[in-house]
């Protein structure tokens, strides 16, 4: 699954932005959450993790004009990607509203 939207701002906010918010949806939603593994090399954030029993692993790339999310979903939660990837879109919107 791959998301494409735009941050309209420098990479080093876009990704300060989205420090912020991972750590905000960590703090409301760890507890549903196990092996949850982040961190940046470079402008690329590699994660990994499961919730409810069902593994998800991808990054999210900061370029100079977009956030590129690419979330690999385990075919057991394939009939849920469009519902995640709507969840992805409208936080982006808020994280990155259009200028």
């Amino acid at each position: 699954m791959q998301i494409v939207f735009p941050h309209h701002t420098d990479r080093a906010s876009a990704r300060r932005k989205i420090e912020a918010r991972l750590e905000d949806l960590l703090g409301q939603h760890g507890h549903y959450l196990t092996d949850i593994t982040q961190h940046w090399e470079g402008d690329r954030l590699v994660f990994s993790g499961s919730a409810k029993g069902f593994k998800a692993n991808g990054s999210v790339d900061v370029t100079d004009s977009d956030v590129i999310v690419d979330a690999k979903l385990p075919l057991i939660a394939r009939p849920f990607e469009s519902r995640i990837k709507s969840t992805i879109e409208h936080e982006a919107a808020e994280m990155f509203p259009a200028a």
